[in-house]
């Protein structure tokens, strides 16, 4: 959806020498994808939001949306296909919230009906009730719900692309995490492509499908968060990511993701002991999960048990207390294993099947091995 292609933005300094905020940068986002500019101040990353909205012309380079160069569009038709939300917000004061809402799509000719639906349906979406805001202005109402109305109204029109310069910046810690909820909220439905910059590198974590990392007007590295955190490309990226990028992929990384790396065997409560045994024996298992004929697991057996015993698995089953799904992120897998005081616990899908385990050596082995849940098709 959106391409960039040797893009480069060259500025004179005072000594009459010509300076590149940006350096020849090349960048593709596919359609639905949010894609974060992250880096350091003067980095490069504003100018080339600003050149894709062209409220900065390019020293060189192009600019594709949708496989068509922007550089031939007039101003009108390039706006039709870009949403821009700044820090700032920048709401009109005299205008209410309905009409600062509305503003594009009034520019573009709808009709009075079309406009106050749209801003009710925009209003719900960010849980702010528009019987009581919509003919309010901006004064009236606080920066965190200001900034709400700066996002959606960006999206009144239903631009298909979404620009996005630090839209959250200015906003307190608290009301920060609940708009960047509900704009992950709306991005699940609307599916925009979106290209937000940001400083903030759990921000870029938390939003971004890709992100493109910013240093001295180059792209030095894009890549997906996780393998953003698991291989970063030079020393610049990894101090930029953290000393701690090791934990911060634990709400990146989901059980799926380890147990699809291990064999899953299963025993039913009919199988012998003598069977349950020698597999665990072969496999270096401390216990076997049983499950049913739905493989939903029952329980397990402990291999010391069944060693010489007679019988069946239904006979020496014990009963599992805890279970994780697998779209759990290991976050909350942790969690769960440190405060039932557990070192594994199964792993069930959506429909409560089983499908692996997971324990605190399985964990520290996936993120220590380099793994990643996926890398960018670019």
């Amino acid at each position: 959806m959106i391409k960039l292609e040797n893009l480069t933005k060259q500025f004179k300094q005072k000594n009459g020498k010509g300076f590149n905020a940006v350096d020849d940068v090349s960048l593709c986002v596919p359609a639905g994808e949010m894609c974060v500019l992250l880096g350091p101040s003067g980095c490069g990353k504003t100018t080339t939001l600003k050149m894709i909205n062209r409220l900065i012309t390019p020293t060189s380079g192009k600019i594709l949306i949708n496989g068509e160069d922007t550089s031939g569009l007039d101003t009108v038709t390039l706006r039709r296909k870009i949403g821009y939300v700044i820090q700032q917000i920048g709401l009109f004061p005299n205008m209410t919230i309905e009409e600062n809402i509305t503003i594009v799509p009034r520019m573009l000719g709808w009709d009075k009906k079309a406009c106050k639906e749209r801003a009710v349906e925009l209003m719900e979406m960010v849980a702010l009730d528009p019987k009581r805001f919509l003919k309010r202005y901006p004064k009236e109402i606080s920066g965190g719900q200001q900034q709400r109305i700066g996002v959606i109204r960006a999206l009144a029109a239903d631009p298909p692309v979404l620009l996005m310069d630090e839209p959250f910046g200015a906003v307190d810690p608290i009301n920060r995490e609940s708009i960047q909820n509900e704009f992950q909220e709306m991005q699940r439905k609307l599916n925009k492509t979106v290209i937000l910059v940001s400083h903030d590198i759990d921000e870029a974590l938390k939003l971004g499908d890709r992100i493109a990392v910013f240093r001295q007007g180059k792209i030095v590295q894009c890549a997906t968060p996780d393998e953003l955190l698991a291989k970063p490309a030079d020393e610049f990226v990894g101090s930029f990511v953290g000393k701690d990028r090791t934990l911060k992929r634990l709400l990146l990384v989901q059980a799926g993701d380890v147990t699809d790396e291990q064999q899953t065997l299963t025993v039913r409560r009919s199988t012998p002991l003598s069977e349950a045994f020698g597999i665990m024996d072969d496999n270096d298992m401390k216990s076997i999960i049983v499950v049913n004929d739905d493989d939903k697991p029952l329980g397990f057996v402990k291999r010391r048990e069944a060693r010489g015993a007679d019988g069946v698995c239904g006979e020496l089953t014990h009963p599992i207390t805890i279970t994780a799904r697998a779209e759990d992120n290991l976050r909350v897998v942790l969690s769960k294993l440190y405060e039932h005081n557990m070192v594994w616990m199964p792993i069930v899908d959506e429909d409560g099947r089983y499908s692996g385990e997971i324990s605190q050596d399985y964990i520290a082995s996936y993120l220590s091995s380099g793994r990643t849940r996926r890398k960018l098709a670019i």
